[in-house]
């Protein structure tokens, strides 16, 4: 493992700017790097589907043993990432400026593209490789879900490289996500001199709110409000409002539960106050779970010793990839690469995880 190559690589990837559906420079630079390690390279069709400016890209390498393995990370960043110039200080790696730094999921591509080029070097016996980097994973993980699934093994064991905490961290479970729109209708007046004639929509939506039960519900399930819109001018009793809203849980049973409760308060409110609403459901990706006896997270113990790190099982909040690849019949899981605070402009991450990022990545290769 040439851990120089491996930092000067991944600050190289984190100045490519590559927001969600404008991902097509950075997946130009990732074909250049496969492409030099032996990698057949190709796209799919997903950007007609996403909205992406380029499709996902699926690389094989054949290999020299029996086997087969697949590597995952996705290529879109959230914002701000223009001009993004990382530093490294006592070991740790931000953004010199107001933007993020990308490690969410740079971090996790340099880091299998490191572990692969390692190998070949090593000239050690290797199952087939398949690297597959998505787009639009942040925006509700579009890409996979619009993943060409002919182009991938149906039956490898498929690790994501996408998640919080130290390299060793295991993502057992992640919840379902269901999220809403509504739409309140109520009647316009004047707000100063005949207020009485008017239906809020504002305070329908209001009342909805107050009477939702949000935050971590359980240890499982979360629900929130996130947008609310509406009105128009402040003496203008607002005919109209809108919301958008989530529920999450490793459970379906409480999920629904969730969904029905929020249902009842939208519903209740603009019957309370004489308006509607109109309001349609969608469920994003299903939940996953795995147990520590399972096969695949059996493989990911070996390669945690293998490579020297920590096996951490964790319960996650959040969704990845993983979680729209299951429902669809992939043997998929998520692992953690380090990144902290991602999402904000105080996200890093160490030296030493990037590292150990890799040298996971490169254990289980060796251990398919």
């Amino acid at each position: 493992m040439n851990n120089e190559r491996l930092l000067s690589l991944f600050c190289e990837l984190v100045q490519i700017e590559s927001p969600s559906r404008a991902e097509a420079g950075m997946a130009a630079r990732c074909e250049r790097e496969l492409t030099d390690l032996g990698f057949h390279v190709e796209f799919d069709d997903s950007g007609d589907k996403t909205g992406a400016n380029v499709g996902n890209l699926i690389a094989h390498l054949p290999g020299t043993r029996p086997g087969h393995v697949v590597l995952s990370a996705h290529m879109d960043t959230v914002q701000p990432c223009e001009g993004i110039e990382p530093v490294v200080v006592d070991g740790v790696i931000r953004s010199a400026g107001q933007t993020i730094l990308s490690a969410d999921d740079k971090a996790g591509v340099a880091a299998i593209f490191e572990a692969v080029r390692a190998l070949l070097e090593e000239d050690t016996p290797r199952p087939d490789i398949t690297v597959v980097l998505t787009t639009c994973e942040e925006l509700s993980l579009l890409g996979a879900g619009a993943l060409d699934l002919a182009r991938v093994p149906s039956d490898a064991p498929y690790f994501i490289f996408d998640a919080d905490g130290a390299p060793g961290t295991v993502i057992l479970g992640a919840p379902c996500h269901n999220t809403f729109e509504a739409h309140f209708t109520g009647r316009a007046a004047h707000a100063g001199v005949e207020p009485e004639a008017g239906i809020s929509a504002i305070q329908m939506a209001a009342h909805a709110v107050a009477n939702m039960s949000l935050g971590r519900l359980d240890e499982a399930t979360t629900a929130n409000v996130g947008v609310i819109e509406g009105g128009s001018e402040t003496n203008v009793v607002p005919d109209s409002c809108m919301m958008k809203g989530e529920c999450r849980s490793l459970y379906a049973d409480r999920a629904q539960a969730c969904i029905t409760a929020m249902t009842e308060a939208l519903e209740a409110a603009a019957a309370h106050f004489g308006g509607s609403v109109d309001y349609t459901w969608r469920e994003d990706y299903g939940a996953v779970r795995y147990e520590e006896t399972d096969d695949l997270v059996a493989h990911i113990k070996r390669a945690c010793e293998r490579a020297g790190v920590a096996f951490r099982p964790h319960l996650s909040g959040g969704g990845a990839d993983a979680n729209i690849l299951c429902t669809r019949g992939i043997n998929a899981i998520t692992l953690g690469i380090g990144m902290t605070n991602f999402h904000s402009v105080d996200e890093f991450i160490t030296v030493e995880d990037l590292q150990n990022c890799a040298r996971l990545a490169h254990a289980l290769i060796l251990e398919a």
